[in-house]
C-alpha cells in the first residue's frame, strides 16, 4: 500500500519550481508558460504529498509542451474552492478528439501511435497522474478548450 507524506505547503511555489525546471523543453518549441496571475499571485496552500504532487504538475506540463502547438500558451491556474484548491494546467495546442477524452487517463493509451517513437513515452503518464490525485482524495479531468487545446484539472485539498 503507498504511503502519503503529506504536509501543508505552497503549490504556487511548486507549479514555479517546476515551469523553471522545464523552461528550455519550453524555449525549443517556442512555448510561453504561464503561472498563475503573473507576479502578484499569491501562495496557494494545500495538504498533499508535495513529492507526488511534483509529478502530477510535472507530467501535465511537460506534455503540454510536448504535444502543444508551437508558439503557443500553457497557464497554470488556482480557483480557491473553500475546503479545495483547484489546479487547471490549459494549453493552446491541438486537443484531442472527443471521441480519446474518455480514454487519455488509462494505461498505455496513446492518442496518435505514430508518434510515440518520435515523442517517446509509454503511455503510463496520465494513468500515474490520475492515480496520484485520486490518492489524495481528488478529482481530474480534462476537455477541449473551446479555443483549442486542451484543459487538466485537478483538485486537492486547502
Amino acid at each position: 500500500m503507498l504511503v502519503l507524506d503529506q504536509e501543508r505547503f505552497d503549490i504556487v511555489a511548486l507549479v514555479h519550481e517546476i515551469a523553471d525546471a522545464v523552461e528550455m523543453e519550453a524555449t525549443a518549441h517556442r512555448i510561453t508558460v504561464k503561472v498563475g496571475s503573473g507576479v502578484s499571485q499569491p501562495p496557494v496552500y494545500v495538504f498533499a504529498d508535495r513529492r507526488r504532487i511534483g509529478q502530477v504538475v510535472t507530467n501535465l506540463l511537460t506534455n503540454s509542451i510536448k504535444y502543444g502547438r508551437e508558439g503557443g500558451c500553457t497557464t497554470i491556474s488556482f480557483i480557491d474552492m473553500f475546503d479545495r484548491v483547484m489546479i487547471e494546467v490549459a494549453d493552446n495546442g491541438v486537443g484531442i478528439a472527443e471521441k480519446n477524452i474518455p480514454r487519455v487517463f488509462e494505461r498505455f493509451f496513446r492518442v496518435d501511435k505514430s508518434r510515440s517513437r518520435e515523442q517517446g513515452g509509454t503511455g503510463l503518464g496520465l494513468a500515474i497522474v490520475k492515480n496520484a490525485v485520486i490518492l489524495h482524495g481528488g478529482t481530474i479531468s480534462v476537455h477541449n478548450n473551446d479555443g483549442g487545446g486542451l484543459c487538466f484539472e485537478f483538485t486537492l485539498r486547502a
